[in-house]
């Protein structure tokens, strides 16, 4: 039986890995996108009937037609349906035959012990140049004498491959490795080999723009813990969003699809109704995607963000573009805001647009908010808004709270746009306009 997958005709024997996997990653694959479109507005419809509820519980009127906490726009389509990803983590694993170096996306759980890792060829959200490089990458370490590194405590070294593209062309891998007890000589010997094979050998396919090598001992690792060695070509790939051009380190964020990012940051600025003498506040900044797009229609841009090369980027990115109102502050948003916002005293109207991870905004941060009575407009853009970002819209929608030092007007919801950023997934980019 062969069913549709957004338009195209599915080639996927039922019940393989390869199917399992798609059905994992992408569980909406074999719909046509336009059902995709109908599944997710469903959902997000669900979150905010969920919100509206909480905020009855505690005293606030929030009932809408539909049971809605605001009224809720059609979900925003992406651009591009297939191989939209500029970014692909993939896993070394063991594979459906056994084979320990296999290079791709896991089916199964650690608390089930049923993990495998399959290759992910036919995945249709990650494009052919990922799925290249980590084929390279499987091909190298199975030629290697070292073993991949499955379990921390059992040994090995090879581990996860990071692949980042541009519409620029550009490339970057990102390589960790688990030194185990390797000396300094046998740690370069490593790094060479993959040099080598990457520039001179079968992984010069790849044309790497960039080929970065990180030592680490834990799950995920800051460039601060343990630097990302450059090992071959530019330290940084480029991309160019609405008509600017955006340097990226290895570890900045940036929206994992370009062109849905486009459409998502013009929306984001209607929503924000800056005037020229608006003071833009982005926290959690990134590279300073949002501010920078935005930074001709306001009066200044202030952005905030915890890793600190994501900071120079943004710096770099404000120069380059020849972008001189903005300023960007290194640090965690709730160490940096307090004080920037507990000193505030332009008269200037204040709009903040916050991106936080799915872990949301800390606590001290909507304290911060809602305490600066100059902010009267908030954008909410969560990619996990049923999560922890719901605590945080109770937290700003709440009445003063005293025991929870939630002083200040709170916040209303007052319209909710979704974006498919993420074409085949359940998962949708959601942006709540909030103002008080």
């Amino acid at each position: 039986r062969r069913e549709k997958r957004a338009g195209e005709s599915c080639s996927l024997p039922e019940s393989s890995w390869e199917e399992r996997l798609a059905n994992a990653v992408t569980p909406l694959w074999r719909l046509p996108y336009q059902k995709q479109l109908q599944v997710k507005y469903e959902s997000q419809r669900k979150i905010l009937q969920t919100l509206a509820s909480r905020l009855e519980e505690l005293g606030i009127d929030a009932q809408k037609p539909g049971g809605l906490c605001c009224p809720l726009q059609p979900v925003v389509p992406s651009p591009i349906i297939n191989g939209y990803r500029n970014k692909s983590t993939f896993s070394v694993n063991r594979g459906p035959d056994g084979n320990p170096k296999t290079v791709g996306l896991y089916v199964g759980t650690g608390r089930e012990r049923n993990i495998v890792c399959v290759k992910a060829n036919h995945v249709e959200n990650i494009p052919s140049k990922h799925k290249q490089v980590a084929q390279c990458y499987e091909e190298f370490i199975c030629h290697s004498p070292l073993d991949s590194c499955i379990l921390f405590h059992e040994g090995g070294h090879w581990r996860e491959l990071v692949v980042r593209t541009t519409s620029c062309g550009h490339t970057m891998a990102i390589i960790t490795f688990h030194p185990q007890e390797l000396g300094p000589e046998a740690l370069a010997t490593q790094k060479a080999l993959l040099k080598e094979f990457f520039t001179c050998g079968p992984g010069a396919v790849c044309a790497l723009t960039s080929l970065y090598f990180q030592e680490s001992t834990m799950t995920r690792c800051s460039h601060e813990q343990s630097p990302f060695q450059l090992l071959h070509g530019a330290p940084h790939i480029f991309e160019e969003l609405l008509g600017l051009k955006f340097r990226i380190s290895p570890d900045a964020f940036f929206q994992v699809n370009t062109a849905g990012a486009e459409v998502l940051y013009q929306a984001v600025g209607e929503l924000c109704q800056a005037a020229g003498d608006t003071v833009l506040l982005d926290i959690c900044c990134g590279i300073g995607t949002i501010g920078l797009s935005l930074a001709h229609r306001v009066s200044k841009v202030i952005g905030v963000e915890v890793v600190e090369k994501a900071v120079e980027d943004a710096e770099w990115n404000a120069a380059f573009n020849g972008i001189s109102n903005c300023e960007f502050h290194s640090g965690k948003a709730e160490a940096v805001l307090p004080q920037l916002l507990a000193s505030w005293e332009d008269a200037r109207p204040l709009v903040a647009v916050v991106n936080p991870s799915r872990a949301g905004l800390h606590s001290r941060v909507v304290r911060a908010i809602r305490s600066c009575r100059s902010i009267r407009r908030l954008l909410y853009i969560s990619c996990k808004p049923e999560g922890e970002a719901m605590r945080n819209f109770l937290e700003l929608c709440c009445p003063p709270d005293p025991r929870k030092k939630l002083a200040g007007e709170p916040f209303a919801p007052m319209l909710a746009v979704p974006f498919d950023m993420f074409p085949h997934t359940v998962h949708c980019e959601l942006v709540l306009l909030f103002t008080r």
